[in-house]
Parts: structure tokens; C-alpha cells; sequence
């Protein structure tokens, strides 16, 4: 196994346990996950430091679910690509919430590596999901009120803007987001 393949491989080993216990979990317990020896981590990666920056570099990185877009089949109607593509953007959120929020609450200050803000950092990740979601657009781009660029743009701060509802407010499904985004408050008539 090459060094980047055993490193990726701890990665994802320990991702979970992250989730779990943030940065209080120990060497053993990466070593357990992974299915290896504490120093073979250790020669993986130089410190534990290291090894967190790493995770949190592969939870940040979109390619999960711009391939779960990718894989949403064209010829489905606008709606249900649109649900689909919502659900695995949730997800991803989800999954990068959960690691973020397990890391800052066991003491890590957030994401130390500045690299996260240049080549393969947020606003790329944006611009590839954005362009993703305008692919999703584009075979009905002959109905369309907005250019499939436009219509991707407010279709993500929609999805986005909309988790940040107050605690006692029941929020609107999946299908009830794509619904309002497509149709409006508005009844037809």
C-alpha cells in the first residue's frame, strides 16, 4: 500500500471516531479503527495535529456529493432531481456539521491549515457544487423563467438560508423546499 493510499485509509477510519469523540479520542482507538499498529499511524501522519487537519481537509471536500449529482438521471422530472440532489447536499452538511462540531467542542479551534481557503477550499467547493446543481437545470432549460446558472444559484441559498429556521418552527420538508423554490407561496389561479 502507498503511503497516500494507507494515509486515506486512516482518514476514513477515523472520521467516524472524530464525530464521536472529537479531539479527545486517543492513538489507540485511531490505531483500532484503522486496523494497525499506533506507530504505523504515526509514520503516516507526524502528529495527531496532522492527522485531525487531514480529516477535516476530507470532510470538507465535496467529491462525495457531486458524485451522488452526478449520478441523478437527467430524465427524471426537474422536481425529483431537485429532491434528490437537496437530500445529498443535507447529508453532506450533516456529515461536516457533525465532525466540526465534535472537533470545536472538544477544544479544536477550527480548521488550522490555510490551504482549506485557496485550491480546494470553500469557494471552490461551492462553485463545483454550483456548477453540478446547473447541470441539473439544464434539460429543462427551454421552460425556464432564469438561465440554469441563475436558477442554481437561488436554488443553493434557498436550501442553505433555510437551516437556519428558529428551534420552535417545524421545518418544511425536503419536497416542500423544492415545491416553494419552483412554484412559490402563491396558489395557482
Amino acid at each position: 500500500m502507498s503511503a497516500e493510499d494507507r494515509r486515506a485509509m486512516i482518514v476514513h477510519a477515523v472520521l467516524p471516531l472524530l464525530v464521536e469523540h472529537g479531539a479527545n479520542v486517543t492513538s489507540s482507538q485511531i490505531a483500532r479503527a484503522a486496523g494497525i499498529g499506533e506507530g504505523t499511524v504515526f509514520r503516516a501522519f507526524k502528529d495527531k495535529d496532522e492527522l485531525l487537519d487531514a480529516c477535516t481537509a476530507e470532510a470538507l471536500r465535496p467529491d462525495h456529493v457531486l458524485d451522488a449529482i452526478a449520478e441523478i438521471p437527467a430524465d427524471l422530472p426537474l422536481a425529483d432531481r431537485l429532491v434528490e440532489a437537496a437530500e445529498a447536499l443535507g447529508a453532506h452538511l450533516e456529515r461536516m456539521g457533525a465532525l466540526m462540531s465534535a472537533l470545536h467542542a472538544s477544544g479544536r479551534p477550527k480548521h488550522r491549515d490555510p490551504a482549506h481557503r485557496g485550491k480546494g477550499g470553500r469557494r471552490e467547493s461551492m462553485a463545483a457544487i454550483r456548477g453540478a446543481m446547473v447541470e441539473l437545470f439544464t434539460p429543462d432549460r427551454d421552460r425556464l423563467r432564469l438561465p440554469p446558472e441563475q436558477l442554481a444559484g437561488l436554488f443553493l441559498t434557498l436550501l442553505f438560508g433555510g437551516r437556519r429556521l428558529a428551534p420552535d418552527v417545524e421545518p418544511p420538508t425536503t419536497r416542500q423546499v423544492v415545491d416553494f423554490f419552483l412554484h412559490g407561496a402563491v396558489e395557482a389561479g
